[in-house]
């Protein structure tokens, strides 16, 4: 009933918008609005860049989520929609501004014990010399940015320095400890784990080239974990997720260290629907095609939405 609930009058697809990751999340909607119309549902695209997208909503009954970055995966958008009335899908306010936010994450799971990497924030005061000599290596990010835009590696107090100021301009900067060995990533869907996902570049890191420009990326799945591995990587996933108040999909990023221990890197709320993106890859895995992938997000939304309001 809520599949037919949901998609009694039009569907949007919220995409584009204003982070500096527009244009993935302009290829993510365009993959879930061709997903939306092969189940039948009368799609309208609406983009909040643009003047006067709110009118666009009148009639909705749900709009599909595929903003990412600040303003679209970091509760503000999900409020807006509360306010407005519009169910819409995946986490609300509080998981999605969390899980946003690497440093509040970080914070929060060193207090609760889930396993994350050391780190510190980064301004002009900052030792560049004590961190590197806490840490050895680090990877400088912004707190609130997705997709790693802003990224860099450092192995010198030189370093360090050079790539806050890279990134000092998307605001609250982190240096987190540099873990040695495979990055995995672990989709979730409602209850669920998907199968974990090795990634591999040539690249010194998994970057936005890496990410979605190359071809040369190689994508392990079945990753190469045994089961209880799996098990091991998917409950640190569902750890992670849950804590930040996360609900109905997402993805966790994880490293493995020389000795086989899981670390979280983050949880996105809206992970990426485009062809090199990992949570469509891990629900073929599992048996289920984009189509049915995007209905069932709809569907655990829908459900979610209601049992909060």
């Amino acid at each position: 009933m809520s599949w037919e609930l949901a998609t009694a009058a039009d569907v949007a697809v919220l995409l584009g918008g204003q982070s500096a990751e527009r244009e993935i999340s302009l290829q993510t909607g365009a993959t879930i609005v061709d997903a939306l119309q092969s189940l039948g549902c009368r799609v309208r695209r609406v983009d909040p860049a643009q003047a006067g997208w709110v009118r666009e909503l009148e009639g909705v009954s749900f709009a599909f989520n595929a903003l990412h970055g600040p303003g679209g995966e970091d509760g503000v958008i999900q409020g807006a929609l509360e306010s407005l009335g519009v169910a819409y899908s995946g986490s609300g306010v509080l998981g999605s501004a969390l899980a946003m936010d690497k440093q509040r994450s970080k914070q929060l799971w060193q207090g609760v014990g889930v396993s994350t990497a050391g780190f510190v924030t980064l301004d002009a005061d900052t030792d560049w010399s004590a961190v590197m000599a806490r840490f050895g290596k680090v990877f400088v990010k912004p707190a609130c940015e997705g997709s790693s835009v802003g990224m860099a590696p450092a192995s010198s107090a030189e370093q360090l320095e050079a790539a806050w100021r890279a990134a000092a301009g998307y605001g609250t900067v982190l240096a987190e400890q540099f873990i040695r060995g495979p990055e995995y990533t672990v989709g979730i869907l409602g209850e669920r784990a998907l199968p974990s996902i090795r990634m591999e570049t040539d690249r010194e890191f998994y970057d936005y080239e890496a990410k979605y420009l190359s071809d040369d990326t190689r994508y392990h799945c079945p990753s190469g974990l045994n089961a209880a591995e799996e098990a091991e990587a998917a409950a640190l996933a569902l750890s992670a997720f849950r804590s930040l108040g996360c609900a109905v999909w997402g993805r966790a990023d994880l490293m493995r260290d020389a000795d086989g221990r899981f670390y979280v890197l983050e949880v996105n709320t809206i992970p990426g629907m485009t062809s090199h993106s990992l949570v469509p890859m891990a629900a073929r895995a599992a048996g289920m095609e984009m189509p049915a992938l995007v209905r069932r997000i709809v569907e655990l939304s829908w459900e979610e939405r209601h049992r909060h309001g």
